[in-house]
């Protein structure tokens, strides 16, 4: 096999899966600082930001850093998984029906676990 067809090289989506876990676990320190001072404002104020006509409530933008804070945790257990299918041989290999993974499907997707036909 050679070009697109060609299964991608484990030292090469090793380097691919920490580079993008180095950027959630980032992503992740951020969010929970955003989280940490949405607290801390609440905390501080004793306003009705519920009522607020001037925009968001703090309530509601907690919420969205929650959420953000949810996928990002959800993204590095995707990583993490794909790192341990990786050191065991595993990596590109569908989890459900054990055909290979398309090299497309993993260079949009390192962390995919499963084929395009599993996953729909």
């Amino acid at each position: 096999m050679t070009g697109a067809d060609a299964p991608e090289e484990p030292r090469d989506a090793h380097a691919r899966l920490v580079a993008e876990r180095g950027a959630v676990v980032a992503r992740l320190a951020g969010l929970r600082g955003d989280r940490e001072r949405f607290v801390e404002a609440s905390r501080d104020s004793n306003a009705d930001d519920e009522h607020d006509p001037e925009g968001h409530t703090i309530a509601y933008e907690r919420s969205q850093v929650d959420t953000h804070v949810r996928l990002a945790e959800q993204r590095l257990a995707e990583i993490d998984a794909a790192l341990e299918r990786l050191a065991a041989g595993g990596y590109g290999v569908c989890t459900r029906c054990g055909r290979p993974i398309p090299p497309e499907r993993l260079a949009v997707r390192p962390a995919a676990s499963t084929c395009v036909s599993c996953a729909v």
